[in-house]
């Protein structure tokens, strides 16, 4: 492992020498390799030098000898080789996904959904021939609901929508469109899962997710699915992992973004945003730091920020997992700070709204501030309560009142009754 590390940290000071020699930035050469500026910085720092595609454009951008960072001076095949590069993805997809082989919990609550997501016909069928038009607004509906924090309507929409989109994509000579909008909505699914904390049938929705966004050939779609896929590793405690998957996604997304469309800025931001989150879950200052910057350059491009959107990504949903952030690393005076400015803003979206008040509570009961926490949690219930009857939130409020021995709160422990919190 020292070895790698030193052998590394070699490979970015000849990178670096290289293009100080040449009186060049680090953003000029990112530019001309169609990266973001911090691709090179991690590259000169010895971070990403096993991406072996990546070295050899650096070598020929900068006039490097090939020798001189770990590379064959003669490859079988030229990397620029479109089956090389392709190989390169899939390989790296299909190791990202080895895990999907998890076997998923049945959940009683929602077997249609569980259902809709296995293979074979699925009985929620309307058995109507439905156009990608029809279709593309049922899963802006669903959409919206998830935004809303309707989770309970979008379990019951879901079934029949993956049902007759896996449909219609089975009987349309041109699938990539229907591919597209079926792994949008099969990205749904895995949010929602994830909400009720069914970690199993996640992996299968995301599973899914990802066979359908290769399909589409789509790289926003593609982009979204890897968000996903990325949470689902971080829920599941692997967080090198997924930080590892979100950053190369990224690093093939990142650049030009005054020339790119507010759909195509959106996927990358958000799927910065999961780096974020799952950097900070890791105790990673270093690279959360480095997702919240990339971030917040793309957030300059683009504003989405209505629950009728495709997708919700602005400053203020960056504001919103820096906030997140700082209570992931236990920084909660920093969180505070940073989140009361958003207080006193506007948010559309009530699933962003009740995020904010659910990490201000986080912050408060850090610091041992059990009733401002408990402000804060029923703020976020007025938002969206729905939102805050899911896992997560029940344990932090199982949390806070096994704090209050003296039952000093007796209202936060008729909240946690009613939350169906156990004693």
């Amino acid at each position: 492992m020292a070895e790698a590390q030193s052998e590394a940290r070699r490979i970015g000071e000849v990178i670096r020498q290289a293009r100080v020699f040449q009186r060049r930035s680090q953003a000029d050469v990112a530019a001309a390799l169609g990266y973001h500026q911090s691709k090179v910085s991690r590259l000169e720092g010895g971070r990403g030098t096993e991406d072996i595609r990546v070295l050899r454009a650096v070598a020929q951008e900068l006039n490097i000898p090939p020798h001189q960072l770990g590379l064959a001076t003669a490859p079988d095949v030229p990397a620029a080789h479109p089956e090389t590069e392709d190989m390169h993805r899939r390989t790296f997809l299909a190791a990202s996904i080895a895990a999907l082989a998890v076997p998923a919990t049945p959940a009683a609550a929602h077997d249609d959904l569980v259902r809709a997501l296995l293979p074979g016909p699925s009985p929620a069928a309307s058995g109507r021939s439905l156009g990608p038009a029809d279709l593309r607004e049922r899963l802006a509906t669903a959409r919206r609901l998830f935004y809303t924090c309707d989770y309970t309507e979008l379990e019951r929409t879901l079934p029949g929508l993956i049902a007759d989109l896996r449909q219609a994509a089975a009987d349309a000579r041109d699938s990539d469109v229907l591919s597209a909008l079926l792994a949008t909505a099969y990205q749904t699914s895995t949010s929602l899962l994830l909400k009720q904390n069914d970690q199993g049938n996640a992996w299968l929705a995301v599973g899914r997710a990802m066979a359908e966004a290769e399909h589409s050939g789509d790289p926003v779609v593609l982009a979204s699915s890897v968000r996903v896929h990325a949470h689902v590793l971080a829920r599941e405690k692997h967080t090198a992992q997924a930080v590892t998957l979100v950053r190369h996604t990224a690093d093939q997304l990142t650049g030009t973004y005054d020339q790119r469309s507010p759909k195509y800025l959106a996927a990358v931001g958000l799927l910065l945003l999961r780096g974020v989150t799952a950097a900070s879950s890791g105790g990673d200052r270093a690279a959360t730091q480095e997702f919240l910057t990339e971030a917040k350059d793309v957030a300059r491009y683009v504003t989405l920020d209505r629950p009728d959107s495709w997708a919700n990504f602005s400053p203020t949903n960056v504001a919103l997992h820096e906030v997140s952030a700082s209570v992931a690393f236990g920084d909660a005076g920093v969180a505070l700070a940073a989140a009361r400015p958003l207080m006193r803003r506007h948010i559309p979206v009530p699933e962003r709204r009740a995020a904010l008040w659910v990490e201000a509570a986080r912050a408060y009961s850090q610091q041992g501030r059990l009733a401002d926490g408990y402000q804060a949690l029923r703020i976020a219930e007025s938002c969206a309560a729905q939102d805050v009857r899911r896992p997560a939130v029940r344990d932090l409020v199982a949390d806070m009142t096994a704090r209050d021995r003296r039952r000093a709160l007796p209202e936060l422990h008729h909240f946690s009754r009613q939350l169906g919190v156990p004693a």
